[in-house]
């Protein structure tokens, strides 16, 4: 839709006729509807942009406006905005429709609706207009909506409340498609659309007797004003039938100049419209003033006038005049105050200033400025009294001194101080009163004392929190940007000042200083610069240092060490030498380390190398004086004293022991000699070699050393050095070690001998123990006999005594023992009363905890006593309650078959309804058929009515005889063998054609399992899938890939099944809300084919120029990427497409376990079949494979089109758009690829940019896959074993048609052979007792149809559709023991065990069958077998035992016994039980029994659950093809008035043709054509048995029936009628819509289907 200019349009409106041709009337009557269409969507434009105008904001387009008004939120916001006070915005429900937007329409909408409503009847609009509230919500009747908006919006504008709506009619174009899906929704609406131009006259008409006379008054001042005289319009205006305000006769001539002037403008307006209304549709107020316009220019002069005023007395700056003129009532300034007078003229004088510099001349306030003006200044007052009361109130908390105080006060927003930290408020509090001490204002501190002060506190407190986080760059930025003002900060030092505080901060936290104060902070600054400062001057003294190193000379060395900016410690100027050298040597190190030459020494290696000098001149000293020691004591002699100095630690000589003193005294004493026989130099100087690198040199005489040579030293040569002393200690003391050594061995010699010594002593007692252990027997024996002796004696002494103290010694120790019990009796007794709760506390926790241990040694261990199983005996019980849940989920069960089945069939005559509409529209053919057949299911329902069933039952297979019964049971058991036999019909299955296979499934044998309505049968199914899809790997897959572009039987069953009724919900809840989302997405548009995109753009540049493009508009995919335009939106269509595809993804990755377990276990199936089958295949290949089944055929359908598969909720012929198509297909189609892991190719270049994409997405469905296929076995997920049926209490029941059990017998019968070979299987017995395939007649009952009836065929055919249940039983289970089978005769036997332990105590079975019973005992057995007689009387015909069972349970408890003894013999010899075990097995089966029965209970309510929602959710779709079928109605019944006017025109040439020829006057003239004619024309192909020049002997008449539609062709030959057949023209158009070009005809000729059409269209139907 857009607009248009209606003077410069060149489009013709509709209803015009453009062109010369005539119309036809079907033509004109379709422009007709055209037209409507066209002025109800100008009508929507109108409403939508008057709405638009009034609230000031967006609505939807014309074309959703009616869906965007349902809610009814813009309808109440528009309430709002013409009745305030009766609406108000929290009245509106959803206000931002974010309700609406998420879930829809919720009942509360209407609210909304009929706010609007009272809204209009509170303002007075007649309630002509008012639609209904189903009106909006439901859009039951949307045009009158919108009819009423028109006529509030001109109420509203003749009220002066609202602006006037706009005539858009011929101005707005519509594309076709929108007036034509308009179009569709009058028609759907079907009422009579509003007459939009009879608003006015209908409101004047509505119009009461005061507002009547409102109306006259205003139309005399619309004279007046064209009268032109002040006076005559001031009478006029002040006439009180008018209603005007405020008038004031001083300004009568302004009054006439204003309104003579609005009134001239709006007479021009409306003359721009006159040429299109007719004159009987304009509106009396288009050209005269309304009473709102006529006030809004009395109001317009009276504030003009007010103004001045103000202006003058702002000229003359009069405080009292300006006071005066703003409260002049006609101006309406609000809030004017006497005190702030001064205010007002100051803000006033200040304003107008500002304004006539913007404005260059002398600038005049006008009524708005004048009201914020007045608005600034007392808000401005009123912010000074609140500051000035906060400032007051600040003070005096500072006084009080109480922090929190203070703070609360600091934090008032009224006293506009910078940003305040409530946990500095002990820093706030201490710092303030400070300053206000300091302050010579009693008042306290002023408002900007405070602001600076708050300012710098604040800044501090962040600081102080800054540096508890010890985030130095943190700090960093806080002192550079706070405003504290520091002084001396340099910012090169930022680091070292952060670092700094951050330790500080810590110590006054650790000294108990809350904050760090401003001074503490510039404190910490200064001190930083200080040590700063002095690092610079040290290392200026570190470089003179290393220079004076490098010089050589240590004078300059010592010079620089001695720098007091060095501060180097330690240095003694008579070490300079050694400074000098170790500085040296320590720098050679560190170049030979690093590599670097110009390596220089640091502070604190200089400072360590001044200490180890030191630490040199020490030792050396020590070392010197020590070894003149040592010389001087070898002089004296003195062995001691030699020892002494040799052992002092100064000398440093090593291996000197205390024993070689007299040697080393000897030795050393020879050597200095010697020295003194070589000579003596005389001088007093000795030189020792320290560190083996500096030479140390000592005065002997002095005793003072120095590292410096002096001049013309010689070495006194009599003197022993070190060295010479270490040689000789080193000697001595190896010789001495070396005499030691042989001393050490004597302790080894002495360890031997104690070896030996201790063997020999070893060796006796061992002789001697052995000895001892050789006469142990004797030892023992002479020992026992004197015991035995001793023992003997005492005992008889004591037991003399005793003896003849027998009667006191008894009566003792009765007393004793009596008295001990009663007193231990009554002590436990009290205790017990004592602690009664207690012990009642422990006896419950005993019994439970023994029930527990119970219970699980019953679940858990491999043979539970019988003692256990007796406790839970009476699970096995069947209650009331039982029964009740059975009997409802047979009922359920069978509700949900039937809905199944009627469903199913609804769907497939609604799809053959849409067919057969299809194609009489395509053929316009008559509507007879069409009519036919939606009565045929209106009908349907009450075809299987409780009586046609009852007589059915009376009659049929379910009659009263013993044949008929024998048939029945025969039937029973066949089914009951098929259905728990998977292996049968899986067979069956592939032995015919797949047409004809899938259709058994989808009546036979999905009926057969009740459409998996419980989990019996669901197991069952799902065990007949599993057979089937492993049979058709086998016999039918050669290739892996065969499953994917085949089409297997099996896969396709499986998919169709679980996307029926029993997976419709897991498939709409996986998919629904992504889906929903995709659609409602008005945004979204995915379009990845580049032409496409060309084209879009092509239209776009066209319709924004209005020229036709110079671009070519068929182009090439590759022509179409050459233009960047279409590249960049094909990347953001892909972009959306990744997107909008990871959405989904993730929806389904997500809800793996939504997923129906059928479909997990089939793919787990699939998989491991096709891997047994295929080693060699990878795992990627199967998970191919199994995505193929759960994403493409299973998910895939439902995506690409939601509306088809129950996804998405539609209304009855509702459809989604196009573009909403191709976004989920477009989605649909990546998700395929990723899901196959296949890449686009060659073949679509513009989309490889996303193989990227889908390969990563590949891997996400593989993890997907992966999991999808872990699910347990269908045995372990749906609890079933062998026994299931036998302990189940229902009989499995089916509900199938007579059509279905007689379809199933000829196939089983007629494949018998191939499904089952050995011809002594079961199946063949059964069919053996059917005999063959009954006539339908047989089983519906003799009488059921009349052989005289013509129409036979089709009651018989609608008879075969009749459904009986079939209660499924086990023929082969065992009968009294007529039959063998040990599993029967197991179970019987396991109940009557049962019936007896229930009774009978006992340990074992064995203890209770060899035990009598009591006769307490036989009557509690007989009540209860009273109690179950009553119980199974009163139970449904279904549910009752069979008569063997009650017979078994009836016999007395002896009985029983016996006839379990009988069975247990019975069983053992089948190998079933072992009497050794005490019949242990059969006690394991019962418990199992029992867990089984807890289980099935469970199951039993979440199946009775699971069918109530599938019924529910069945009945919700039939709901849904009612509402089709109510549609379909619609449309017919719309043809079928069509088709009677039609009719009745060929009816009056059907009349004259009548009087003319005297035939009958509605009956068309048959047709006679040759057969060589029809041949001619190709009608006829052949005739079998005749030549081509014979087929002008044959004449073919063909005559219309009564029945529109069916024809009569007779055929003669020679003249003599041979044969006639009935024709449908329907079946015709059946065949060519089913491709069928040939049909045969007489079963000879050979008939063209398409020319036969062409023909009976254009004799009989005028096409």
């Amino acid at each position: 839709m857009y607009h248009e200019d209606g003077a410069n349009s060149l489009r013709p409106r509709y209803g015009s006729i453009v062109d010369d041709e005539r119309l036809s009337a079907e033509e004109m009557d379709e422009r007709r509807r055209q037209n409507i269409a066209y002025e109800y969507l100008c009508h929507l434009e109108e409403a939508k942009q008057w709405m638009e105008a009034c609230l000031e904001e967006e609505l939807p387009s014309t074309t959703e406006l009616e869906e965007g008004l349902r809610n009814g939120v813009y309808l109440g916001k528009l309430a709002k905005f013409f009745a305030p006070k009766m609406v108000s915005e929290k009245k509106i429900y959803d206000r931002d429709q974010s309700r609406y937007k998420s879930k829809g329409l919720h009942f509360r909408h209407t609210d909304n609706t009929v706010q609007w409503l009272r809204a209009m009847e509170s303002v007075g609009l007649p309630k002509i207009f008012y639609p209904e509230t189903t009106d909006v919500y439901d859009r039951k009747n949307m045009p009158k909506v919108i009819y009423c908006i028109h006529a509030l919006s001109l109420y509203l504008y003749k009220l002066g409340i609202a602006p006037q709506i706009q005539d858009l009619l011929g101005k707005v174009a519509f594309t076709e498609e929108e007036i034509s899906n308009m179009r569709k929704e009058l028609e759907k609406y079907g009422i009579q659309m509003p007459a939009f131009s009879k608003i006015g006259g209908i409101l004047a008409n509505e119009l009461s007797v005061d507002e009547a006379a409102l109306h006259a008054a205003v139309i005399a001042i619309n004279e007046a004003i064209d009268k032109g005289q002040a006076e005559g319009t001031m009478a006029a205006l002040q006439n009180p039938n008018a209603m005007l305000r405020n008038t004031q006769k001083e300004l009568a001539n302004d009054y006439q100049d204003t309104l003579s002037q609005a009134k001239k403008r709006k007479e021009a307006l409306a003359s721009g419209r006159r040429s299109s209304i007719a004159t009987e549709e304009r509106d009396v107020y288009e050209e005269l003033l309304t009473q709102q316009e006529i006030q809004s220019s009395v109001d317009v002069v009276n504030t003009f006038t007010a103004t001045q005023k103000v202006n003058q007395a702002i000229d003359a700056q009069d405080k009292d005049a300006l006071l005066a003129g703003l409260r002049l009532p006609d101006l309406g300034i609000l809030g004017v105050l006497e005190a702030n007078a001064q205010w007002y003229l100051e803000h006033f004088t200040s304003y107008r200033e500002h304004k006539a510099k913007d404005v260059g001349a002398a600038a005049q306030l006008e009524r708005d400025e004048i009201q914020r003006v007045v608005s600034s200044c007392n808000d401005f007052a009123e912010a000074e009294k609140r500051k000035q009361d906060a400032m007051s109130a600040i003070n005096a908390a500072i006084r009080r001194g109480i922090p929190e105080e203070t703070v609360h006060e600091l934090l008032n927003p009224e006293a506009q101080l910078p940003i305040i930290y409530p946990s500095a408020g002990n820093l706030y509090q201490a710092e303030l009163f400070s300053l206000q001490n300091g302050s010579q204002k009693k008042t306290g501190l002023s408002h900007e004392e405070l602001c600076v002060a708050v300012e710098m506190l604040s800044a501090v407190a962040v600081l102080n929190e800054v540096l508890d986080t010890k985030d130095s760059v943190a700090v960093t930025e806080q002192l550079s940007d706070s405003p504290l003002g520091f002084s001396n900060m340099d910012h090169d030092n930022m680091q070292r000042y952060a670092d700094t505080l951050i330790s500080l901060r810590a110590e006054s936290l650790a000294q108990g200083q809350e904050f760090l104060t401003w001074n503490d902070v510039q404190k910490c600054i200064d001190t930083v610069n200080f040590q700063v400062h002095e690092e610079h001057e040290r290392v200026i003294a570190i470089a003179e240092i290393n220079e004076a190193m490098n010089s050589g000379d240590p004078e300059k060395t010592l010079a620089a060490l001695l720098l007091p900016t060095a501060k180097i410690q330690g240095v003694n100027p008579e070490t300079a030498k050694h400074y000098h050298d170790l500085l040296l040597h320590t720098k050679d190190l560190i170049c030979k380390r690093s590599g670097d030459e110009s390596a220089v020494l640091w502070l604190d290696q200089i400072q360590e190398a001044v200490h180890t000098a030191n630490q040199d001149q020490d030792d050396a000293l020590k070392l010197a004086e020590a070894v003149a020691d040592i010389n001087r004591a070898i002089a004296v002699g003195d062995n001691e004293e030699t020892l002494a100095a040799l052992q002092n630690p100064c000398a440093g000589l090593r291996g000197v022991l205390s024993d070689c003193a007299p040697t080393y005294q000897t030795e050393l004493a020879q050597l200095q000699d010697q020295h003194i026989q070589e000579g003596n130099s005389g001088s007093m100087w000795v030189k020792h070699r320290i560190k083996d690198k500096y030479d140390y040199f000592y005065d002997l005489e002095t005793k003072k050393g120095t590292w410096v040579q002096p001049e013309d030293f010689i070495h006194d040569s009599t003197q022993l050095t070190k060295e010479d002393i270490q040689s000789v200690v080193s000697s001595v003391t190896a010789e001495y070690n070396r005499e030691q050594l042989w001393l050490a061995n004597e302790p080894l010699i002495v360890q031997l001998q104690a070896c030996i010594r201790g063997y020999l002593v070893r060796r006796a007692y061992s002789d001697r123990l052995a000895y001892l252990k050789q006469q142990e027997p004797r030892v023992i024996k002479l020992q026992a006999s004197w015991k035995g002796y001793k023992q003997r004696k005492a005992y008889k002494d004591r037991l003399q005594t005793l003896q003849s103290n027998v009667q006191t010694v008894v009566k003792l120790q009765s007393f004793v023992k009596m008295w001990r019990a009663r007193r231990a009796y009554t002590e436990r007794l009290q205790y017990f009363k004592d602690h009664e709760k207690e012990i009642i506390k422990i006896q419950a926790f005993l019994k439970a905890n023994k029930a527990r241990v119970d219970y699980r040694t019953l679940t858990g261990a491999q043979d539970p006593p019988l003692c256990v199983v007796r406790k839970f005996a009476h699970l096995l019980e069947q209650s009331g309650l039982d029964l009740q849940e059975e009997q409802e989920m047979t009922r359920l069960r069978e509700e949900v078959v039937t809905k199944i089945r009627a469903n199913q069939q609804m769907e497939k005559d609604l799809n053959l309804m849409d067919i057969k509409i299809g194609l009489l529209v395509k053929n316009r053919i008559t509507l007879q058929d069409v009519v036919s057949l939606s009565k045929k299911m209106k009908t349907k329902k009450n075809k299987m009515s409780k009586e046609d069933l009852a007589m059915g039952d009376k009659q049929g297979i379910k009659g009263l005889s013993k044949e008929k019964r024998k048939r029945l049971e025969a039937y029973q058991h066949l089914f009951y063998l098929l259905q728990t036999n998977p292996s049968y019909l899986a067979k069956l299955i592939f032995q015919m054609p797949q047409n004809k296979s899938t259709k058994f499934m989808d009546t036979v044998i999905f009926t057969l399992y009740n459409y998996a309505s419980n989990q019996r049968e669901e197991y069952l199914l799902l065990k007949l899938f599993e057979s089937a899809l492993r049979e058709e790997i086998k016999s039918k897959v050669d290739q892996i890939q065969d499953i994917v572009t085949g089409n297997p039987t099996v896969i396709k069953m499986v998919v169709s099944f679980n996307r029926g009724a029993r997976g419709q919900n897991a498939l709409r809840q996986l998919l629904s809300p992504v889906v929903k989302e995709i659609i409602e997405d008005k945004s979204l548009g995915i379009n990845t084919n580049p032409i496409d995109i060309y084209k879009a753009w092509v239209n776009q540049l066209e319709t924004a120029t209005g020229e036709a493009s110079k671009l070519p508009y068929e182009v090439t995919a590759e022509q179409a990427l050459s233009h960047e335009e279409v590249r960049s939106r094909l990347e953001a269509s892909n972009q959306t497409l990744r997107s909008v595809t990871d959405k989904v993804l993730s929806s389904i990755m997500s809800s793996v376990d939504t997923i129906p377990y059928g479909m997990r276990y089939i793919a787990k199936v699939l998989k491991n079949t096709l891997h047994e089958k295929f080693p060699d295949a990878s795992e990627d290949d199967l998970l191919k494979i199994v995505g193929n089944l759960l994403y493409y055929r299973y998910m895939n359908p439902a995506i690409v089109a939601p509306d088809g598969f129950d996804i998405i909720d539609m209304t009855a012929g509702g459809q989604l758009h196009s573009d909403q198509r191709r976004n989920l297909g477009s989605v649909a189609k990546m998700l395929q690829h990723a899901a196959a892991n296949k890449l686009f190719e060659d073949g679509s270049d513009h989309l490889t940019s996303m193989n990227g994409y889908i390969s990563s997405t590949y891997q996400k469905f593989r993890v997907f896959l992966q999991s999808a296929c872990d699910v347990p076995a269908p045995e372990e997920k749906f609890n079933v074993d062998e026994y299931s049926d036998m302990v189940t209490l229902s009989k499995p029941v089916i509900y199938i048609s007579i059509e279905e059990i007689i379809n199933t017998h000829s196939l089983v019968l007629e494949h018998k052979e191939a499904i089952a070979p050995d011809h002594s299987d079961l199946l063949h017995e059964l069919l053996e007792d059917l005999g063959d395939v009954p006539d339908m007649e047989s089983l519906l009952g003799e009488g059921t149809v009349d052989p005289n009836d013509p129409n036979k065929e089709n009651t018989m055919s609608q008879l075969a559709k009749t459904e009986v249940s079939l209660t499924l039983t086990n023929k082969f289970e065992l009968m009294d023991g007529d039959d063998m089978d040990m599993k029967g005769l197991m179970m019987k036997t396991k109940k009557l065990v049962v019936d007896v332990v229930r009774i009978q105590p006992g340990e074992t079975l064995t203890d209770i069958l060899e035990t009598p019973a009591t006769s307490l005992q036989e009557s509690e057995h007989a009540k209860l077998v009273e109690r179950r007689a009553a119980q199974d009387a009163t139970a449904p015909e279904g549910l009752k035992s069979s008569q063997a069972v009650l017979e078994d349970r009836q016999l007395p408890l002896e009985q029983k016994k016996r006839k379990i003894l009988r069975n247990l013999r019975t069983l053992e010899q089948a190998g079933l039980v072992s009497s050794s075990s005490k019949y242990q097995e059969l006690i394991n089966d019962i418990s199992k029994d029992i867990r089984y029965q807890r289980r099935y209970r469970q199951r039993r309510k979440a199946e009775l659950v699971k069918l109530q929602q599938t019924l529910n959710a069945l009945n919700s779709k039939a709901a849904f093809y009612q509402d089709q079928i109510n549609y379909y109605d619609t449309y017919i019944k719309t043809c079928l008035d069509n088709l009677n006017r039609k009719n009745a025109r060929r009816s009056i040439k059907l009349d004259k043709k009548g009087e003319e020829k005297g035939s009958k006057k509605s009956k068309q003239q048959s047709l006679k054509y040759t057969a060589a004619r029809l041949h001619e024309k190709g009608v006829i192909l052949e005739i079998e048995g005749l030549q081509t020049n014979q087929l002008k002997n044959i004449m073919f008449d063909i005559a219309p029936c009564e029945e529109v539609g069916d024809f009569e062709i007779k055929a003669k030959f020679m003249g003599v009628e041979m044969e006639k057949v009935q024709l449908h023209f329907q079946d015709l158009l059946q065949l060519q819509y089913e491709g069928v070009a040939v049909m045969k005809m007489f079963d000879k000729a050979k008939v063209n289907v398409n020319l036969l059409i062409f023909l009976l269209n254009k004799k009989f139907y005028g096409k």
